[in-house]
């Protein structure tokens, strides 16, 4: 199959993509956890993480309004407070979960509830562990939000992470963390490290080996001064747009490469792409470096493998489609976890693909996707789900593509500027 072909479509330029999302929740809650002053620069000021800053507050720590750089003062765990409201996440699970954790470890009593779909996400997997510890924890008939914690003396733990998620190991760490105990998380493949590194970059000793994270009791984090690197997961659109233009390179900024997040620029470059990772250095524990994108003699199909899926499942979405212009077929197994994101994005990418004209295969724990090289005319229903939103965004770029995202909107989640971005370098 040729590759795309157009004198009208040439990506060129340099971003610094926003602040990781993942980073800026935690450098909010590590912050509020640490004793004393600490400073946080190029935070993701998303819808996200002013959920997590709107649950801090209500525990009482005096989070100022997002902004370039921002200064608190963390009251650590014995200075959280009762809240006297809801605490509203909105649409992040990453706050609900965290949070739950140090509500649970600081011994408090909180009603952590959700917009629609927050509220139809699991929560049993952050329960199970935090009732074997000693916490309390009540959750709608659903399994999901409103989710009521009352926490208390925890106990030490060792939890078998069955669903590899970041997101519960977290909960584990900081409610450990909060109660001054041990805790050992399992995972049958490793995920994102975040919590961990941030940790270790803070004062706190874990011990981390392919299998296993080990926390010891007794430890205090030592307030922040940290800079957030860019998002790998908001950059990866501007990746796979520079990929798929047949002319062109972008500059992609201060970017986050942790290894566990940079399964979708290896799958990329797998499928033809040209990536060079310059000027790499460490800080606060987080590897940052600049890519330079640039497309290849044409994208090829890949197959991910199920051990690859953790450090790309949210760049899933944005694969399937741009390998909708990948000579041959792209196979995705074992992405069950997609299914219970802010949508189900295995039934949403596919079924969108489809109507626009792709052709595309839904599978019960991922996706086939062959190339062909369309011409996509259409709507695309996100769901409210923001990298549907940007990955369907990216392709309404290509030359000869008439695609309408019905909620634009909600890329507010993640990258709130994602639409002035995406004209900029494609200009």
């Amino acid at each position: 199959m040729a590759p795309l072909t157009s004198s009208r479509f040439h990506v060129a330029g340099e971003l610094r993509v926003p602040g990781d999302k993942s980073i800026s929740h935690r450098a909010l809650i590590f912050g509020a956890l640490a004793e004393g002053p600490s400073r946080v620069r190029d935070i993701l000021p998303s819808a996200d993480v002013h959920s997590t800053a709107g649950v801090l507050r209500a525990l009482g720590v005096d989070i100022p309004a997002l902004g370039p750089s921002i200064e608190f003062t963390g009251v650590g765990p014995q200075g959280l407070r009762a809240p006297d409201r809801d605490l509203d996440c909105g649409n992040s699970g990453t706050s609900a979960r965290l949070l739950a954790g140090v509500v649970a470890g600081s011994g408090l009593t909180g009603r952590f509830v959700g917009d629609l779909s927050l509220s139809g996400r699991p929560m049993g997997r952050v329960k199970r562990p935090l009732e074997a510890m000693g916490a309390t924890i009540e959750v709608s008939e659903k399994g999901g939000l409103p989710m009521v914690v009352r926490g208390g003396t925890l106990q030490q733990i060792e939890w078998e992470n069955a669903n590899s998620s970041a997101q519960v190991k977290s909960c584990v760490l900081l409610a450990a963390l909060c109660s001054g105990v041990e805790a050992t998380v399992r995972e049958p493949t490793r995920s994102r490290d975040h919590t961990e590194r941030l940790l270790a970059a803070h004062g706190v000793e874990v011990w981390v080996n392919e299998g296993a994270v080990l926390l010891f009791g007794g430890q205090k984090l030592t307030p922040l001064d940290l800079q957030v690197p860019g998002d790998p997961s908001s950059a990866a659109f501007f990746a796979a747009l520079a990929a798929l233009a047949p002319q062109g390179e972008l500059l992609l900024r201060d970017v986050c490469v942790n290894e566990a997040r940079t399964g979708f620029l290896a799958a990329l470059a797998e499928m033809g792409a040209t990536i060079d990772m310059r000027d790499k250095v460490l800080r606060s524990g987080e590897w940052v470096a600049n890519l330079h994108v640039s497309a290849g003699a044409g994208l090829r199909g890949v197959t991910i493998p199920a051990e690859a899926i953790p450090t790309l499942i949210d760049e899933l979405p944005l694969l399937a489609c741009i390998a909708a212009y990948a000579e041959g077929e792209t196979r995705v197994t074992g992405a069950e976890e997609l299914r219970v994101k802010e949508s189900d994005r295995i039934s949403a990418v596919v079924n969108n693909l489809k109507s626009l004209g792709a052709d595309a295969d839904e599978l019960p724990d991922g996706f086939i996707v062959r190339g062909t090289n369309p011409r996509l005319r259409g709507s695309v229903v996100t769901h409210g789900d923001h990298r549907l939103a940007m990955a369907f965004g990216v392709l309404g770029t290509i030359p000869g593509n008439e695609i309408a995202v019905d909620d634009r909107v909600c890329v507010a989640v993640s990258y709130p500027e994602f639409w002035a971005d995406l004209a900029r370098v494609t200009a």
